[in-house]
């Protein structure tokens, strides 16, 4: 068995790949799907239609399926498990071509569940968080009103269901759908709950597919005998920074929470600070500033590994992000011979960097923490491979980018521990205190 997962933005399609990577799985995320060329147990493609309009979202996400389904091959929604994007219209779009959806966007590992067919961040409902009102103003979090309003018929199955007998839930799931439901929305609060319904609907024999973000997708990755073994691809896969190459960490999400990952990296890692003010940025090349930022870029990464950041104005517009990325990309490409290993936070960040220096795809290696992927490129335009992480912007703890940092440069904490030690021990520290 293959998988294809079909995702709106290019670090959820890392984070949720990254599961079968980490089960052993040939995984390869590609930034273009009609021209993937590549032949891997799993291929995550990234349609980069989160800020299209709903009809060119459902249109190039099934333009995407066309060009990669295969024969046999089973087939992941990925959606944002804070809802943002085109995600409903997306997944009405493949529902008439692969049959029933199972919609269960929970992430328990990151703190997000769904409970009666909302979203909760951290027990707290998603409408209070920062990350919804940035986009969504008063609209609520509501999964099913989201699918109905997209066309599809839904019906919601709660905990209490899915934590019963198999068989029965087995009998549920087909007898909903042979009653004309074309979503169904999953309730779960623990990665246990996402694994039985792996379990349970992997087998069915009945035309589905899932829709979810990372939390199902890697309990599905651990299914045994669930996928065909397949020779791996030749790829260079050494980890850490080549000998006098930096480490480029590039953050263009503004959330609060890639805020504090920026300011523990400063804390602890060895790295300088740049942060380009966004006017800078709007304008690009015809900025009167543009050539003493692009050569400060350039200095810097001769120095030091270097964190680099979009900064803030009081004429930011949320809408404005795809664009002060790819200018943010253009500043840095023509210094990017220089960097050894490239740590990109925001999907659209990470996006436009690749796509900047001509790579097009990525082999997955490594889990850094929950949602935070490594890897390298397949092939680039001039042949300049460094190791790759992205992470979603408003997304992993206070410490990802510094355990990123750790991970490709090879250090280890002051402590001794690996990051992954590191982290466990200061979130037991956290819970006592």
């Amino acid at each position: 068995m293959t998988m294809l997962i079909i995702a709106d933005d290019l670090s959820g399609a890392a984070d949720c790949a990254i599961g079968f990577a980490s089960a052993g799985l040939h995984t390869v995320v590609t930034l273009d799907p009609l021209n993937a060329g590549a032949d891997a147990q799993v291929i995550a493609a990234d349609t980069d239609t989160r800020r299209l309009s709903p009809a060119q979202a459902a249109a190039h996400t099934t333009a995407a399926f066309n060009a990669l389904i295969k024969p046999g091959q089973r087939l992941y929604k990925k959606i944002d498990s804070t809802l943002r994007g085109n995600w409903a219209a997306e997944v009405a779009a493949l529902q008439q071509l692969a049959g029933l959806a199972i919609v269960a966007p929970a992430f328990p590992a990151t703190g997000r569940t769904l409970q009666g067919g909302r979203v909760y961040v951290n027990g707290e409902p998603l409408e209070t968080t920062d990350t919804w009102k940035l986009e969504n103003f008063d609209r609520p979090a509501d999964v099913d009103a989201m699918l109905m309003a997209a066309g599809l018929r839904t019906a919601q199955l709660g905990v209490e269901t899915l934590r019963g007998d198999r068989e029965a839930l087995a009998r549920h799931i087909l007898a909903v759908a042979d009653g004309g439901v074309q979503a169904l929305i999953v309730d779960a609060h623990t990665a246990e709950d996402l694994l039985r319904l792996a379990q349970v609907t992997a087998h069915l024999e009945q035309a589905l597919f899932w829709v979810g973000s990372g939390g199902l997708a890697r309990e599905i990755a651990k299914l045994p005998d669930f996928f065909q073994s397949l020779p791996p691809l030749a790829v260079q896969t050494p980890q850490g920074k080549t000998p006098r190459a930096c480490v480029l960490v590039l953050v263009g999400s503004l959330s609060a929470v890639s805020g504090r990952q920026c300011a523990m990296l400063r804390e602890r890692g060895s790295v300088d600070e740049l942060m380009v003010p966004p006017g800078v940025l709007r304008e690009g090349p015809c900025h009167a500033d543009w050539s003493s930022w692009q050569a400060r870029v350039g200095e810097a990464l001769d120095r030091a590994d270097l964190l680099l950041r979009i900064g803030r104005d009081q004429a930011f517009d949320p809408l404005e992000g795809a664009h002060l990325s790819t200018q943010l990309a253009e500043l840095v490409a023509p210094h990017f011979g220089k960097v050894g290993g490239l740590i990109a936070t925001g999907g659209e960040t990470a996006r436009a960097m690749l796509t900047a220096v001509g790579i097009g795809s990525l082999q997955l290696l490594a889990e850094i923490e929950a949602g935070v992927a490594f890897g390298r490129p397949i092939s680039t335009r001039h042949g300049h491979c460094p190791g790759v992480i992205t992470k979603a912007g408003a997304f992993g703890t206070d410490h990802a980018l510094y355990a990123a940092w750790l991970h490709m440069t090879g250090a280890v904490e002051p402590n001794g521990l690996t990051p992954h030690e590191s982290h466990i021990y200061e979130s037991k520290g956290s819970s006592t205190s």
